[in-house]
């Protein structure tokens, strides 16, 4: 489970990277794109001497879908 977010992750981060010097085109819209944005808006708790704020979202990017079916095949192919 670590393994895969931290695909997620990783991948999320090259894909921007590789997106940002790509030239204007589909290409880097395919890089760039963030197609589903998983997970919930923050929300500020405000009691009266603390105040937190909960929130957590994942956006996947092409590059991130990549990785995390690279990290399931190597896991397959690993321990099986």
């Amino acid at each position: 489970m670590v393994a895969l977010i931290l695909a997620a992750v990783v991948g999320g981060v090259v894909g921007d990277i590789v997106g940002f010097y790509l030239p204007q085109g589909q290409v880097k819209t395919l890089f760039t794109q963030h197609y589903q944005k998983i997970g919930f808006e923050p929300t500020t708790f405000n009691l009266y001497a603390i105040s937190f704020t909960l929130g957590f979202r994942f956006k996947i990017n092409f590059v991130s879908i990549l990785f995390i079916i690279l990290v399931i095949v190597y896991f397959k192919w690993w321990y099986l």
